[in-house]
């Protein structure tokens, strides 16, 4: 009889693989999310399309024959010190302009993600913020709940801490209660069901500035960011109520189809999207039992003398809502601040925040500013 020992590690290696392989491409997509963010061909699509997403290839760890050409090993005269670099392998070659490059490049191709996968990544640590109490609760959230703990299942689910008990129990019927020689029959997996949360009421009012002197970047970087607003709060929120606000010297209330695709033209006074605003706020959503966000871009050419009535109706607006949102847009970082941008200068109130957006790669972060946890909020725009 022959008895052999199998390492079953190797039957996993599809496994680990595959893990690997995913976390590459999320690692990918978490260094480009300024751009993709901010792609045309997602603002523009039905949001079902899939992303492609360049990854440079995974290779894996293998014996190879070196001719001599290069010299991986690196020898100190006796004089160095921690951190001094003794060697350093040959990088990626560069063909210098007009001419052909010898050494070898690194291979690169195209990962897909869904839409559903990549907001997944740009939404994983957004919320609304300094959400309230308030009377009533209709706003639906997915919440994860774990209800059970057993010794079969995902690693995903691992329970690190229940493990390392068990098998320093197991150790310790041996005389040796410490951690070590971990057994599959130590594992413990956390068990885990969806479940709903009810919520204090939310309501998002998105106001976007259509006069003629938004041009077409500024519109388009307005619509990206609403975009990805919209697409957040119903995917991590059910039942959150939307207001869209379209305004020049007018403002009124629109279908989302229209605020996405109508183009206007005319002048700009911004205190009438506020005004109607106001007026919704009054007639439809008590501050009482809602969470009240208004968010407004424009690219800050108001009439002069509509400033100070701005500045007074966003004081106003303040006082009813968790956060007033405006984002500023300047395409090009020489233009200095508008008029109506320094007067929210005399602003000092906390629930007001401003961005300022000149590049399209900056939609991201003005997305993180306004609903980033407060723990984790990072800075946008200037």
């Amino acid at each position: 009889m022959s008895v052999s020992q199998h390492d079953w590690s190797l039957h996993r290696k599809g496994q680990i693989d595959q893990e690997r392989h995913k976390e590459k491409i999320r690692e990918a997509i978490k260094k480009n999310l300024q751009e993709i963010v901010s792609e045309e061909s997602i603002i523009l699509s039905d949001g079902k399309k899939t992303v492609r997403v360049p990854i440079r290839s995974l290779e894996e760890y293998r014996f190879r024959y070196d001719p001599g050409r290069q010299t991986h090993a690196g020898q100190g005269d006796g004089k160095s010190r921690v951190g001094d670099v003794i060697a350093q392998e040959p990088r990626a070659g560069r063909g210098k302009k007009g001419e052909a490059g010898k050494d070898p490049g690194y291979d690169y191709y195209e990962a897909e993600i869904s839409m559903e996968e990549l907001s997944e990544l740009i939404f994983e640590d957004l919320e609304l913020p300094n959400l309230e109490q308030k009377r009533q609760q209709e706003l639906q959230t997915d919440a994860v709940r774990f209800t059970d703990i057993r010794k079969h299942g995902p690693l995903t689910n691992l329970d690190k801490k229940r493990t390392i008990l068990e098998n320093m129990k197991r150790n310790a019927t041996k005389g040796e209660p410490r951690f070590k020689d971990i057994k599959n029959e130590d594992l413990r997996f956390k068990v885990w069901e969806p479940t709903i949360r009810y919520e204090s009421n939310a309501v998002v009012i998105a106001m976007m500035d259509v006069s003629g002197s938004m041009g077409e970047f500024e519109k388009y970087i307005a619509r990206s960011f609403y975009f990805w607003m919209v697409r957040f709060l119903r995917t991590k929120y059910n039942n959150v109520h939307i207001v869209f606000i379209s305004h020049h010297t007018e403002a009124k209330e629109v279908t989302e189809e229209e605020f996405f695709h109508k183009g206007e033209s005319g002048g700009t006074q911004v205190s009438s999207a506020y005004e109607l605003a106001l007026q919704i706020i009054k007639e439809r959503f008590n501050p009482h039992d809602w969470n009240i966000y208004p968010f407004h871009f424009s690219d800050g050419d108001n009439l002069p003398w509509d400033n100070d009535r701005c500045v007074q109706l966003v004081q106003q607006l303040i006082e009813l809502c968790n956060i007033f949102g405006y984002g500023e847009i300047r395409e090009g970082h020489y233009r200095s601040p508008s008029t109506l941008m320094s007067a929210y200068s005399r602003i000092t109130d906390k629930k007001f925040v401003a961005v300022t957006i000149s590049d399209k790669k900056e939609v991201y972060p003005a997305l993180r500013k306004f609903f980033a946890r407060r723990g984790d909020a990072v800075p946008a725009g200037r």
